[in-house]
């Protein structure tokens, strides 16, 4: 008879399990006290208090952003600690108001055909950084039985000048503008954006694209360019257009800016030096 009860109870704790790939974000202090340990402090590492956080936050962010942040002070802290760690360059703006000099070219640059990956084209290359994170997402795919293709990577100034004059021959300048960066501001130059599978809104729809769409940022992967908000971003919708920022900064694009990388991005630009210069030595 207890064998009996042993065995239903362990079909009903299976049957409650989450799946591979169906993890929820939730708070750090929530998955600590779950696990029986001590909640993570309120304010770790900085010389802030709740009050001084939640006068910053309705402040300089916009309401959904404030509120998540004072939700989990402890979690935002945690993940800027960990995205002040990276290299600045990582966070780069590259867009319509914002270009890169012509000569600025990644020195970290490796050929994607050193890798077992998917390519559609064999000159594609990327920062050797971000790779590691790459090729663990790449294989989470394939465990799931998809397999993602890289269709564009890294692009040069001159190179991209190419791409742009290309579309304005094929459509005009003014669609153009919709679609394609002019030179020296398309995320392309960074070496860490990726473009997927067909380039074209059908991708969406696709195994992969719909995979990536909820598990990209697991892996420091984002959205550069979502559905709906081409007046804030510039461009029209890219379903297939990744940029890495770190997982630091995916999770936090993800909890605390409703997933939009350009609201993440400038934010970062605009008050990295007021978390730097609270950080405790």
């Amino acid at each position: 008879m207890r064998l009996l009860i042993n065995l239903a109870l362990l079909l009903v704790l299976v049957s409650c399990s989450p799946g591979i790939g169906e993890e929820t974000i939730e708070p750090a202090e929530e998955k600590a006290a779950k696990a029986g340990e001590n909640p993570f402090p309120l304010i770790p590492d900085f010389s802030l208090s709740r009050d001084n956080l939640a006068r910053f936050a309705a402040d300089n962010a916009d309401p959904g952003t404030a509120e998540a942040i004072m939700v989990r002070p402890a979690e935002f802290l945690l993940l800027m600690r960990e995205i002040l760690k990276e290299p600045e360059d990582l966070f780069l703006i590259a867009d319509k108001k914002h270009a890169l000099p012509e000569d600025y070219t990644p020195e970290d640059l490796v050929a994607l055909t050193e890798f077992p990956l998917t390519l559609n084209r064999k000159d594609l290359s990327l920062r050797e950084r971000i790779m590691p994170d790459l090729l663990a997402m790449d294989q989470a795919a394939r465990n799931e039985g998809l397999k993602l293709v890289y269709s564009s990577s890294y692009r040069s100034y001159d190179y991209q000048k190419q791409v742009y004059q290309r579309h304005v021959n094929q459509m005009g300048q003014e669609a153009a503008d919709r679609i394609s960066a002019r030179p020296g501001t398309s995320q392309h130059q960074l070496g860490t954006t990726v473009d997927f599978g067909s380039i074209t809104d059908a991708f969406a729809e696709t195994p992969e694209g719909r995979w990536l769409k909820k598990n990209a940022w697991r892996f420091g992967f984002s959205l550069s360019y979502p559905e709906g908000y081409e007046d804030l971003t510039g461009y029209a919708w890219e379903s297939w257009h990744y940029r890495y920022i770190g997982r630091p900064a995916a999770r936090m694009t993800e909890l605390f800016f409703e997933g939009i990388q350009h609201n993440f991005l400038y934010f970062l630009d605009a008050h990295r030096s007021f978390f730097q210069e609270r950080r405790l030595p």
